[in-house]
């Protein structure tokens, strides 16, 4: 677990803010009949107007600036012109800007028009669990007690909780040590002072399990029922959590 300089911090926060303009304009233009593609265009173009870099793009070959993914795509769906928004769809949007070397990364699910009630409380209690393991980043608290809090919310909204994938350690590469589980696993791991760690809950309408798709990137639930995904980047300072992928 790296801690990050005040130099590292403040630059953590203006990518942080790259990702946070991506995801303002996304809200504004996601609606029925708007390609992910179209999506792919309009974040690439901001991330760079902001003098940052897309942090997926060319990670390990993927093609596109971000991820979308569609409904029951829980993670790194990859852009197409021939993926339209339809009415009552969500489209999770995972965005990564490196700014001077730093990283800010976040997702955010987002319904297209009108959603069914069902999907509405599967956001809401996605959402609302990334704001419960926020609570638990501070210096000295026990890594486990983010993954509880996780867990906890998921319970007790009967939802299923993506297990393969979790959160992770973030700064000068996307992805540092350590891994953040999104359910308890006796860690024993202590949250270090100025760690930045990017909290990341997915979970599912239907079961736990997922699987990769042909084309090697998007991943999707096996019972084919909607998942939602939302991250925030998060240092623990000594004032508490820090969340970097805010405006500023």
């Amino acid at each position: 677990m790296q801690k990050k300089s005040r130099e590292e911090i403040k630059l953590m926060k203006m990518a942080g803010n790259v990702v946070a303009l991506v995801h303002q304009e996304m809200k504004r233009v996601i609606e029925p009949g708007i390609t992910t593609l179209e999506l792919d265009n309009i974040a690439h173009d901001i991330i760079k107007k902001n003098k940052a870099t897309p942090t997926f793009l060319g990670y390990c070959g993927f093609p596109n600036s971000i991820c979308t993914s569609i409904n029951d795509e829980v993670v790194h769906g990859i852009p197409s012109k021939d993926r339209v928004l339809k009415e009552g769809d969500v489209v999770s949007i995972d965005v990564g800007a490196t700014f001077h070397g730093l990283v800010g990364d976040g997702a955010w699910t987002y319904p297209v028009g009108k959603i069914s009630p069902e999907v509405q409380n599967l956001l809401d209690n996605t959402q609302k669990a990334l704001f419960k393991g926020i609570e638990q980043m501070y210096s000295n608290n026990m890594l486990e007690n983010v993954s509880a809090a996780i867990e906890d919310v998921a319970n007790a909204a009967h939802l299923g909780i993506v297990r393969q994938y979790g959160g992770h350690g973030v700064g000068r590469n996307m992805h540092e040590e350590p891994f953040l589980f999104n359910y308890r696993t006796k860690s024993n791991i202590v949250i270090k002072q100025n760690c930045a760690i990017a909290i990341e809950p997915m979970f599912n309408l239907g079961c736990d399990d997922v699987h990769t798709l042909a084309d090697g990137w998007g991943v999707v639930t096996d019972d084919a029922k909607p998942s939602a995904h939302f991250e925030h980047t998060v240092i623990a300072t000594d004032d508490g959590p820090l969340i970097t992928t805010v405006l500023l």
